[in-house]
């Protein structure tokens, strides 16, 4: 993340979001709100049809979202890695690893999978070909 803070990736994200055709396709019918916390930091992210429209920094009590990652600062940066280890490639990943959890609206979730995913992992530095 070489010193970026969160909220610096997740307002890099969405300008990548916008350049990403497929991904605003995958999820044109994705508005929501989500929250993601980071070692008690929330951030909310809302999505219109597929946009992130904004990213609040909470806490917040007010907000309504529909599902939660939380997870901690280093399992983060380690999902964010071009090459993430065993577990930390995929959200269920740090479930299953005890450093992640998911709350909520798990159908939400599970419909808007590939998106959510998809959205989640633009942060990791883009790799050359494979051998």
């Amino acid at each position: 993340m070489g010193g970026l803070t969160v909220i610096d990736i997740f307002r890099a994200l969405q300008e990548q979001l916008n350049q990403t055709p497929h991904l605003l396709r995958l999820g044109r019918l994705f508005s929501e709100t989500v929250l993601i916390e980071v070692e008690g930091q929330e951030f909310y992210l809302t999505f219109e049809k597929g946009h992130l429209l904004d990213i609040a920094q909470g806490p917040s009590r007010k907000t309504p979202w529909r599902f939660a990652l939380r997870t901690d600062a280093d399992a983060l940066q380690q999902f964010w890695q071009a090459r993430p280890a065993a577990g930390f490639h995929d959200i269920f990943g740090l479930v299953k690893i005890g450093r992640g959890q998911i709350d909520g609206d798990i159908l939400c979730l599970v419909k808007n999978l590939r998106f959510f995913k998809e959205f989640m992992g633009l942060a990791r530095p883009k790799t050359g070909s494979a051998a």
